[in-house]
């Protein structure tokens, strides 16, 4: 019975205090709720203006998408301009519905040729003074043709760099070649003269002080004379490998490695030393240009390399390592797809895209050769997809000197470039 009893007041006096925390509770709750409530009408209030945050956000926000969407991508799209346009460029009229013309196809840069077979195509007090040119390529109406070029080309949006096409190369019957027998160089049998695509041709010689400075010359009053975007040195700044056999030549081998140069011209060291004194030629020619616009593109054309170096003794791996060269396009002119693309795979090529704008040089056709639109569109397909600009060979036979009508190329481009990419001379690396 005393448990019993001792149960009953136990489980009375849990409820009394089970009462009397639950009434604190709720006395303690009651503020809190009325709070709460508070808040909640506050957010209610506040929430058609998050809401038409939201929507103006939103609305933001897909107006930006398709600006972003359409950012042009950084990339070389080009065309060499040739003395077979002459017609073209001497017309201002040309000229303008041209550059008109390739800024609607998106392209972005223009490389005209400014020496060709020993002579340049603008009026050149350094030319005068050699002697080698008694005439100056002018207008239909008289005007500066490069001039006017760079002029229309920059109000379209193209970048200019002039094409220092010839490079060391000029024809045996020029007045360069004639007025300065002691420049050209030669074989082992004392022959002067290789077939190249321009035919028989001489070659100056790119260790003679007097070449070099010559060349230098040309090139600066260029930079200096016309508001270009850079210049442009392609495989003919180089150097057969049969050549380099000439006294001065002979004399500063042997007095630089007191060996008289190998009968084969092939020998590795003798390859070498040439080689590097034109790799040593580029850097003061760069650091010329450099000095004059600092800006300008200093860009190079070569063959792939294997070609350019055991052939023509043109180490452009190694002008690309010392930091000279801003743009590299190498020309890659393959009628067949397979032999383009395994070209274009090169290791040399992948390294120059790691380090500097890089592209390929596509043949749009000859005037006695000419390539079809599908092989064209075949090739720059394979290049773009590999990352690498395009630079045409050569603006007459993208559409006029071509074997399908001239709106069926045209639109043939236009499927390749559908959007703009825009470029700068101002090089900071890709």
């Amino acid at each position: 019975m005393l448990v019993d009893d001792m149960t009953r007041k136990f489980d009375h006096t849990k409820i009394w205090q089970a009462w009397r925390a639950n009434r604190l509770f709720q006395t303690m709750k009651l503020p809190l709720i009325m709070r709460s409530r508070s808040a909640v009408r506050s957010l209610k209030s506040f929430f058609p203006i998050l809401a038409c945050i939201s929507f103006i956000t939103a609305l933001l926000l897909n107006s930006f998408n398709p600006v972003m969407a359409q950012l042009p991508r950084q990339e070389i799209r080009g065309v060499w301009i040739t003395n077979n346009d002459f017609d073209t460029l001497k017309d201002r009229t040309k000229v303008q519905e041209a550059m008109t013309q390739l800024r609607g196809l998106n392209f972005n840069t223009i490389y005209p040729v400014v020496w060709n077979s020993g002579y340049v195509m603008y009026p050149s007090a350094v030319a005068q003074r050699a002697g080698i040119q008694p005439f100056v390529f002018k207008g239909s109406d008289g005007h500066d043709i490069l001039a006017d070029l760079i002029n229309q080309a920059h109000r379209r949006g193209l970048l200019a760099i002039p094409w220092f096409e010839f490079g060391f190369m000029a024809p045996p019957t020029s007045e360069l070649a004639l007025e300065h027998p002691e420049w050209l160089t030669q074989k082992r049998d004392s022959s002067q003269t290789s077939i190249s695509a321009a035919g028989e041709v001489v070659w100056l010689n790119p260790f003679h002080p007097e070449v070099q400075q010559f060349i230098t010359s040309l090139v600066v009053e260029t930079v200096t004379q016309y508001d270009v975007d850079g210049i442009q040195f392609d495989d003919h700044m180089s150097l057969p490998h049969e050549f380099g056999y000439d006294p001065y030549t002979i004399a500063l081998y042997t007095e630089e490695t007191k060996n008289r140069p190998p009968s084969n011209p092939q020998d590795e060291i003798w390859m070498r030393w040439r080689a590097d004194k034109i790799t040593a030629f580029m850097v003061q020619l760069n650091q010329a240009v450099k000095a004059r616009k600092p800006n300008a593109i200093f860009s190079v054309s070569p063959n792939y390399y294997d070609f350019a170096y055991k052939f023509q003794l043109q180490d452009w791996l190694a002008w690309m390592r010392q930091n000279i060269v801003d743009e590299l396009i190498v020309q890659i002119y393959r009628p067949d797809l397979q032999s383009f693309v395994s070209n274009i795979s090169r290791r040399e090529i992948q390294e120059a895209q790691q380090m500097i704008p890089t592209g390929i040089g596509v043949m749009t056709g000859l005037r006695n050769r000419p390539v079809s639109i599908q092989q064209i569109k075949a090739q720059v397909r394979a290049a773009q997809a590999r990352g690498l600009g395009i630079t045409f060979f050569y603006y007459e036979t993208l559409w006029n000197s071509a074997p399908e009508p001239p709106s069926q190329r045209i639109a043939g481009f236009k499927s390749l470039f559908p959007t703009p990419a825009f470029r700068s001379a101002i090089q900071s690396g890709i």
